[in-house]
This record gives C-alpha cells, structure tokens and sequence, in this order.
C-alpha cells in the first residue's frame, strides 16, 4: 500500500457555458395492468453549477422517480420517456447504455435512500469502493485502496483501515450510509444526487449526515440534488428548493424565499406537518387529509384540489399554470395562493368554524 493516502478527487471542473442541468418537459410514466402511471408528468428545471437543489413531496410525488430519469437509472421495459435532459450542454435523456455508464460515478452519481440494499453484501467495502477508481480512472489496485482508505477518512468513518476489509452487514446504519457518500463521490462526480440520505437514521446521525454532504459538496465543488419528504432537511442545506405533487411540480424558489412566502397550500401543509420542539408533549400533529392522487387516472383540474382545505371550484375543474411571485425565481402553481385574498378569506372562515365547534 501506498505510504500516502491518494489525494481527494475534485469535481472536473469544465469550462462550457450555461446552466449544468438542463430539464426540459420531461416525463416518465409505467406501463401497467391498471394503465399508464404517470410518475413524471411534465417536469422542467435548471440547475446552475457549484448549486444545491431540495426536491421535496410525499411518497409517491415523483421526486425518486424524476431523479432517476435524469440519471437513466430506470430500466426500459415498460417504460416510457420523454422531454429532454442536458448535462454539461449534452443531451443524456437516450443515450445507449455503454454511454451511461462511462457517465455515470465521474459525472452523475447518486446516494441511494437504502445503503443495505444498494451496497453489494459479498463485497468488502474496501473493494466496492475501488472498483469505480479502477474502472473509471484507471488506478491500480494498490491505489485504488488507499483511495478508498481516504475517502472512508473523509467522511469520518472510525477505524477506516479496519472497515476496509468488513462487508456492509457488519456496519451500523450510520456507517453504511457514510460508505454510500464515500462511494458516490469516489470519482469526483460534478452533480451529486442524494435520495432520502438520512432514512431510517436517528436525528443526530442525520443531523451529521446531512453536515457531511455539505461539508464535502462546498470541499470538492460539486452540485447537489437533494431528495426528500422534509421540508426541514431541506431548509439548511439547499439554495433551492422544488416542491413536487402528482408527478408534477407545484412551487420552485431560492430556500430563504420559499420559506419567507410560499404560495402553494401544499408546500404549506408539509411545513406545518412538521413537529416542532416548543409544542408541548402529546400535541396533536398536523396532518394532510385524505392520500395523494392516483396517477392513473389523477383528478381534473388541480392535482391538489381533493385534499385542499382552501380549494374552490375552479380548483376542480381548471388546471393551474406555473406563475411567477413577486420574487422572478419563485413560480408556483395554484389559483389562490397562500397570502391572496380569498385564501385568508378561506382562513377566517376555517378558524370561525373549528372556534365554534369547541
């Protein structure tokens, strides 16, 4: 072994203009005995270099699925694709497998949400980790471990030297995750795609976590998709957050003005799901009612509407556009916004009502 660990492999750094991301109409549905599961209905984004992007919704919102097809992670059969993809300027959305896979661990990689199942259990660690270096950059086997040593270093695994040769059954549930950063980012990817990283995990290990990714994004210059269903996972860690429902997004805008004036009832409704620290114990949750859309046959109009407390009968029957707020990066998609007229309107009458009732 090398006396050294191998220096940290940095983000390729690329000089081509315009956004690094570039995700135009895009749509992803399943073929199934019920019909077409439209999973990704009609998606556009962009997403600048060195930024963090927070895909936020419900199981079953789309957000996995989305980043997925960007990647070109879902397998063909039964599947249906469409829209367009550009990373680096580079249409990537039909690209023939042998192409993705060059791709793929050097310029995309992912943090899988379940590091038992993504991780290969007859593979030591140490070993999963230097396959990539050895096939994407061409280092030898005792280089292609010290790297691996290094990377498990980074991201403060204890006893690295002795992980290196354990397979992932014999690793807490912390360490393995920290195994699945180490990976993803063992061969300088430039966009960094991490799918409910901190499932499962106690709030303090997510808490590190969610420090680590950062920590090693701001190091190694790479641009992040971070993928969740929590608002406040999100809210720390991101420039950007997108909200997703139905397959389709609903409201998009830097972090601080997202979260300062939202305009989509849904993205309110996650937020006051969220349980706060100064309630007092036994407080009853904040729950949204009734359960997402079936995206085999969704409802006319807005996606939303079944499940809104503020929704009229427009809601019903006319599907929103997405349309800018005051601030030109926040677009949302609903006919009365939170803050509007008719939805405090709507909020007096709601509290009048649940007043009365006690």
């Amino acid at each position: 072994m090398s006396p050294h660990p191998a220096p940290t492999i940095q983000a390729a750094s690329r000089q081509i203009e315009g956004p690094l991301l570039e995700v135009t109409d895009l749509r992803t549905h399943f073929r199934t005995e019920r019909g077409l599961v439209r999973s990704v209905d009609g998606v556009s984004f962009t997403l600048e270099r060195g930024r963090s992007l927070g895909i936020v919704g419900e199981s079953g919102s789309g957000k996995t699925v989305l980043s997925r097809s960007i990647m070109g992670l879902l397998p063909k059969r039964n599947t249906e694709r469409s829209g367009s993809v550009k990373f680096e300027g580079r249409e990537v959305i039909d690209l023939p497998l042998a192409d993705r896979r060059k791709i793929w661990g050097r310029e995309m990689s992912m943090i899988f949400q379940d590091p038992m199942t993504s991780l290969n259990p007859v593979m030591r660690i140490g070993k999963q980790i230097g396959e990539g270096l050895r096939l994407h950059l061409g280092m030898s086997k005792v280089d292609a471990r010290a790297t691996a040593l290094h990377l498990l270093r980074e991201v403060r695994i204890p006893e690295p030297e002795k992980r290196l040769d354990q397979y992932a059954f014999e690793l807490s549930g912390g360490m393995r995750q920290r195994v699945m950063i180490a990976l993803a980012m063992s061969c300088g990817p430039t966009l960094l795609f991490a799918d409910e990283p901190t499932t499962a995990l106690d709030v303090t290990v997510q808490a590190q976590i969610l420090e680590l990714i950062g920590v090693q994004k701001r190091e190694r210059n790479m641009s992040l998709i971070l993928v969740t269903h929590d608002l406040g996972v999100v809210a720390g860690h991101t420039d950007d957050i997108m909200v997703m429902y139905g397959g389709r997004m609903v409201e998009k805008a830097p972090t601080n003005v997202l979260f300062s004036s939202m305009k989509m009832p849904y993205t309110e409704a996650l937020l006051k799901s969220i349980p706060k620290i100064e309630d007092p114990s036994h407080t009853r949750l904040s729950v949204i009612p009734g359960r997402p859309p079936d995206l085999v046959n969704p409802p006319r109009g807005c996606r939303f509407a079944p499940r809104c407390s503020f929704a009229q009968d427009r809601c019903h029957t006319e599907e929103p556009p997405l349309m800018t707020a005051e601030h030109p990066e926040h677009v949302y998609a609903c006919w009365y916004p939170v803050g509007s007229p008719s939805h405090r309107a709507r909020t007096a009458e709601l509290a009048t009502a649940m007043s009365g009732g006690f």
